[in-house]
């Protein structure tokens, strides 16, 4: 796939980086010919410098027969307008742009048809407040995403001695909650991932990827390890874009405090939030986080645009007591150095969107795709086409489908009622049935089919599994 990728800052270097690998065609466009020449010398792409809402600019850049352009500068205008041109002068067929502002957000038929003709908007803050949310819902997980328009959830969680089934077999999961149907969909013991089969045996701190449906989560994690106390105390370090959205969004369930260093924008706040303790001053001040209990805090999360203040504060926060941080951290270098030490999540916002952007650069007809363990791994919700002359999954037996080793097909959502040949899919409903996949389940035409691979190498030949014969059509 050809790919120009507009704005080389961290959403659009992580996106580079990772499609180059899938051997891709990328040409990245930026302002900054230094951050260019850096990318230039270790990934294998084309650089164009200049301004990415220019003509010029994006003809240069070869979006005369680009199959897509990703606009996310740091710029909301320019996004819009690169994306205006790319489908008026060169018609691009897909356009996707970073929006940050909320004001934008508000009137989504700005981006269609003949106004800005973008096909897809992207908030990075709005991803990762939605991912902090999760994780503070359910504080025992490392990692929680949604597959199936939220009927179905994937989550990761390190197994600790005293959970009913570490340190015996998975097959003995049924036993333990016969009423609840799940899949274990991978485990990794450091960073060697096992393929479980029903005889694998969960040991203290693998790190567990189970599926189940939303509603059975809580059972399964159970079985796992022992619960944490429920969340009640939230504070917030930084009160930008992240930090106000996530106060915003916790106040009205959680107790919230949100310190921001600057008083202008503390007082802001104080007006858009409505029970949120706005506090003003440092967070790495050890005297503050005294005086304002940062040890009975059930999570602390540093959010602010600085990855040392951000480390520094959350250091001082566990050590002072606090029950789990969660800190944000732009340079995937340090992400990979912190997390799962004394900071108990380390969230990189470039990771946590890209699953977003990969979605639809998938081959095939992808729902959501989902980045997993810092990049490493990737779940994916695929929708089956074909029939069983034209397909190789559908009408199959999952333990006949010829999977790569490392994949896993963990889940099916099966609608209630099935589509016409010709009728264009809507999003999954509460009344479409979530399958837990076995050997025997078998595939049928237009299931979304959840899949697991253990590292993001394996996705190529997922995509060419789920591809259908020319003669389907």
């Amino acid at each position: 796939m050809k790919i120009v990728i507009l704005g080389a800052g961290q959403v659009g270097s992580t996106v580079a980086e990772s499609l180059v690998s899938e051997a891709n065609d990328i040409t990245i466009v930026d302002m900054d010919g230094e951050r260019l020449r850096s990318l230039a010398d270790h990934l294998d792409l084309r650089t164009v410098e200049g301004n990415a809402a220019h003509p010029s600019i994006l003809r240069a850049a070869g979006a005369d027969d680009a199959d897509l352009i990703l606009a996310v500068t740091q710029s909301d205008q320019t996004n819009m307008v690169a994306c205006k041109i790319a489908a008026t002068l060169f018609r691009v067929p897909t356009r996707i742009a970073r929006i940050r502002s909320q004001d934008y957000l508000g009137h989504p038929e700005v981006f269609e048809g003949d106004n800005f003709a973008i096909d897809v908007t992207i908030c990075p803050e709005q991803i990762v407040t939605e991912y902090i949310t999760k994780l503070i819902e359910f504080p025992e997980s490392l990692q929680v995403v949604d597959f199936a328009n939220g009927r179905v959830r994937l989550v990761a969680v390190k197994a600790f001695t005293g959970g009913p089934l570490v340190g015996r077999p998975l097959s003995e999961i049924r036993e333990h909650i016969p009423d609840v149907d799940s899949r274990v969909a991978a485990i990794f013991r450091g960073d060697s991932p096992l393929i479980p089969t029903g005889d694998t045996v969960i040991e203290h701190g693998d790190e567990v990827f189970f599926l189940a449906a939303r509603e059975n989560i809580r059972t399964v994690l159970r079985e796992l390890r022992r619960m944490d106390r429920p969340v009640k105390r939230v504070m917030i370090a930084g009160g930008g874009n992240i930090g106000s959205r996530l106060a915003k969004a916790l106040e009205s369930s959680y107790q919230v405090k949100l310190i921001e260093l600057n008083k202008r924008a503390g007082e802001r706040l104080s007006e858009e939030l409505d029970s949120t303790l706005i506090l003003i001053g440092d967070s790495t001040d050890e005297e503050l986080l005294d005086t304002e209990h940062v040890g009975e805090m059930d999570v602390f999360c540093a959010l602010t645009n600085d990855d040392e203040n951000n480390i520094m504060s959350s250091l001082l926060a566990k050590r002072m007591g606090a029950r789990r941080v969660i800190t944000l951290i732009n340079r995937s270098a340090y992400v990979d150095l912190v997390h799962g030490g004394q900071i108990d999540i380390a969230i990189s916002p470039a990771n946590t969107t890209i699953g977003t952007l990969l979605t639809h650069v998938r081959r095939g007809d992808c729902a959501a795709v989902h980045s997993l363990r810092r990049g490493a791994a990737e779940a994916l919700e695929i929708i089956a086409h074909g029939d069983t002359r034209s397909s190789k999954v559908v009408g199959r037996k999952v333990e006949d489908i010829p999977l790569p080793r490392g994949a896993t097909i963990a889940a099916i959502v099966r609608r209630a009622v099935p589509l016409a040949d010709d009728e264009i899919a809507c999003p999954i409903g509460e009344d479409d049935t979530v399958i837990i996949a076995h050997h025997d389940t078998v595939i049928e035409k237009n299931d979304h089919v959840i899949v697991f691979a253990v590292s993001k190498q394996l996705v190529p030949k997922i995509e060419k599994l789920f591809s259908v014969g020319v003669g389907f059509f």
